[in-house]
């Protein structure tokens, strides 16, 4: 099975059409690249090339669910979000429509084409909406999982996948729950709280800190809206030290998520380890980018050892 989330998008889209004639799936010319062609290949009568007019796809979506289609609208994060987020406030959320967003090669995973096409903004964008759900998966397994869900359920919501392959780290046993949060290594010196690719790169840090004496916890938030405030409470349970790890903006994604629930329970010094008040820019590869953009393992470690003072 392929580790990429493009792919596992594209198949369970499929799969799951099989048996569902009311899912549709509309692209804005980019098809080939976020894998809805799969559906295309499959069902060809239920997928609708709007071209690259991304404000008229989310309004044509939102159309669409009113004859009780569920519709599936995708394009690269930064222009499933930004080009028509007029649309999807007003013609998706305002009246709590079933309409699903998928933001792929989200973050800075397009590392090619510059800060254009790289969304460091898209879980702020989404989060803020009334209405929607933000999903942010950690690998291939889990984006199954999140794509049987929304069709599964009601109501509007934004899934945000990775263009590159990524590492299996979620158990393709455990049912996935909105708003649940899940611990992939414990420890009890701090708590990471990481989304999408910055997940294994946590883990690797807290592999190289426990070599030097600190025990860290590291928790998959593969939903930034809703959280349920308990979990990631019960997951910071005695721990003073809180480091929030996501390839978005420090500003209005999940660093800012995690810091509304804790903020309000027992005391803590918090780390944010994100995209600092930056647009993207091209590179030769993506770990390239990640590194320059303070998203790296060494980041992650760099954080942890500043806030504990070790």
């Amino acid at each position: 099975m392929s580790n990429s989330q493009r792919v596992a998008y594209g198949e369970t889209l499929v799969d799951l059409g099989k048996n569902n004639n009311d899912i549709v799936v509309l692209e804005a010319d980019l098809g080939k690249s976020t894998m809805g062609s799969l559906f295309e290949t499959a069902y060809p009568n239920r997928f609708f090339e709007m071209g690259i007019a991304e404000s008229n796809m989310a309004s044509a979506a939102a159309g669409l669910s009113l004859t009780g289609k569920i519709p599936f609208m995708a394009s690269f994060a930064v222009f499933s979000t930004g080009r028509c987020y007029d649309q999807i406030r007003t013609n998706i959320c305002i009246p709590a429509l079933n309409v699903k967003i998928c933001g792929s090669s989200a973050g800075m995973s397009d590392f090619g084409d510059g800060s254009t096409h790289q969304s460091i903004d898209d879980i702020a964008l989404m989060r803020v909406l009334p209405n929607m759900q933000v999903f942010s998966p950690v690998d291939d397994a889990e984006t199954r999982k999140i794509v049987r869900y929304m069709v599964g359920n009601q109501g509007p919501m934004y899934i945000r996948i990775n263009r590159n392959d990524l590492p299996a780290l979620s158990n393709s046993d455990e049912e996935f729950i909105p708003g649940k949060v899940y611990t992939l290594r414990d420890g009890t010196d701090a708590v990471i709280f990481a989304t999408g690719v910055m997940v294994g790169l946590s883990l690797e840090a807290a592999e190289n800190l426990s070599k030097r004496g600190i025990s860290v916890k590291v928790v998959n938030v593969p939903t930034i809206k809703p959280l349920c405030s308990d979990d990631v409470a019960a997951a910071a349970k005695d721990i003073p030290f809180v480091i929030t790890a996501e390839e978005h903006s420090v500003f209005g994604g999940l660093g800012d998520a995690i810091c509304a629930v804790l903020g309000s329970t027992e005391p803590k010094k918090y780390r944010r380890v994100g995209v600092n008040d930056k647009f993207g820019t091209s590179a030769e590869n993506y770990e390239v980018l990640l590194e320059e953009y303070g998203l790296s393992v060494a980041a992650v470690e760099s954080a942890v050892s500043e806030l504990l003072g070790r």
